[in-house]
This record gives C-alpha cells, sequence and structure tokens, in this order.
C-alpha cells in the first residue's frame, strides 16, 4: 500500500532517535514516537507498529505525518493544547490571598469561597470567576505540609 507519508530518516536522525530510545531520561511517550518513528523508516506497516507499541495504527499514522511536515523533533513533542487563558495571575492570587487572609464581612465568621468570588468581582480584579477558580488558586498557596494550620493565612 502507498503511504503518502514516508519516513527517511539520515543516519543522523536515525543515530540521534536510537540514543533517544536508550537514555532513560526521557518520556515514555518521547520514547515511544522516537521507536515508531525508527520503525517506520525501516518500513514495517503502521499496524504491525501499533501491535508492537501497543498504540492504535492511525497514531502511528499521524506521527509520521508530524516527522514530514514538521520535523522528526516536532514529532516528539506534544503541540500546545488549547485551552482558556488563565483568570487570574500572579498579582490577582496576591490580592486573592491578602482578600482571603483579611477579616471576613459583617455578620461571618470567615470567608466562603463564594464570599471570595463576589469581592473579586466586587472589587474589579476580574469581570467574573466561579467559587471553584477561586478554591483551586487558594490550593495552591496552602499546601505545604509542615504547617500546622490548613488555612491561608498563620492566624
Amino acid at each position: 500500500m502507498y503511504k503518502k507519508y514516508r519516513i527517511r530518516l539520515s543516519p543522523e536522525q536515525r543515530q540521534q532517535l536510537l540514543d533517544l530510545t536508550r537514555c532513560g531520561s526521557t518520556t515514555a511517550q518521547r520514547v515511544r514516537r522516537a521507536q515508531t518513528l525508527l520503525m517506520a523508516d525501516s518500513g514495517l506497516a503502521d499496524r504491525a507498529i501499533g501491535e508492537i507499541l501497543h498504540v492504535h495504527p492511525r497514531t502511528v499514522e499521524r506521527t509520521r505525518q508530524r516527522a514530514v511536515d514538521d520535523g522528526v523533533e516536532a514529532a516528539l513533542v506534544d503541540r500546545p493544547r488549547p485551552g482558556a487563558e488563565r483568570l487570574l495571575d500572579a498579582d490577582d492570587e496576591l490580592a486573592l490571598t491578602v482578600l482571603a487572609c483579611s477579616a471576613p464581612p459583617d455578620g461571618r465568621e470567615h470567608w466562603t469561597m463564594q464570599l471570595l468570588a463576589d469581592a473579586l468581582v466586587e472589587l474589579e480584579v476580574v469581570p467574573a470567576i466561579s467559587d471553584e477558580t477561586v478554591r483551586r488558586a487558594l490550593k495552591k498557596t496552602i499546601s505545604n505540609p509542615g504547617r500546622s494550620s490548613s488555612g491561608v493565612c498563620p492566624i
């Protein structure tokens, strides 16, 4: 069967991929992609490569395609994945931490995640934010296992 994306590695590329598969300081995914390219260069079919490496033949085909279109190095790494922009930058997280450490609103014993989210919107730190985003941001600031307090503030 004719393959649209044929892998033809130079001796240097082949050696680089072989070295990559032999060193232990890289990710398993990168090693698997290097092995895929090496096997494709030796003429194995996608189905056979997939069975050997325990991946779907379509994965083998996509790896070959990326190597031909974007280069061997690009085929070894993931493309950036789309995602939502961060709502809180470092300054916003600092403002959240300061707010959480401040006295709670009148009539409240402590801040809730929803109260903090509402306060951030009210202070125009962000146009809108969920209590879950607030919780995740605060969780990052209190991950020190050596502290006896589990709260944001050392109080």
